[in-house]
């Protein structure tokens, strides 16, 4: 009987040890610079920088107001995801971001098996975008041809698919300027 209690003590301590064996590897794994980082929070931009102004972007397409709805977005995405402070007084600004809406297009990708009609889009954007520092004019991020894809559903519905327009292209604008402001601050 004491070879079974001894054996278990043995058991036991060495459970206990591994234990602490992987509490202390958790712990110096913990500490140590891995390189990683969380999404969001690793930026290119100068650290003197405050404050950026986002005039609105140019509308090169017959989508009316598109350019409002993207800028604003990229305003909303910046301040929910960042530190900068946004202005419309570019000289106030430490930097300007620039941007144009190049080209909106739309094909169809899945349809109906019933009615043929078409049931989800591809959206397609090109935009022009650029983050300048107004002091130097130096340029810190540029992407000419900012290329821009989703898809979105339509409704079979033809009295609701004029209701839906506004909130795809609200969904739209948010996810376009989700990518513009990571694009910006992360260097992609």
């Amino acid at each position: 009987m004491s070879f079974r209690r001894d054996a278990r003590r043995l058991s036991l301590g060495g459970a206990i040890s591994a234990v602490f064996a992987a509490a202390a590897f958790a712990l110096l794994l913990g500490t140590s610079g891995c390189g990683y980082h969380v999404a969001g929070r690793a930026s290119i931009l100068p650290s003197e920088w405050k404050t950026i102004a986002v005039p609105a972007f140019v509308n090169h397409t017959n989508r009316y107001r598109i350019e409002q709805r993207f800028t604003a977005a990229v305003i909303h995405e910046f301040l929910a995801r960042t530190k900068y402070r946004i202005v419309q007084n570019e000289n106030s600004a430490d930097a300007v971001l620039r941007g144009e809406v190049l080209t909106i297009e739309t094909s169809p990708i899945l349809f109906d098996a019933t009615t043929g009609q078409v049931t989800t889009m591809l959206v397609t954007v090109h935009a022009k975008v650029s983050l300048v520092g107004r002091a130097d004019q130096k340029v810190v991020y540029e992407n000419k041809d900012m290329v821009f894809r989703d898809e979105y559903q339509i409704s079979s519905d033809v009295k609701s698919f004029f209701e839906e327009q506004n909130p795809a292209l609200g969904r739209m604008s948010r996810d376009f300027a989700s990518q513009v402001v990571a694009d910006v601050v992360e260097g992609f």
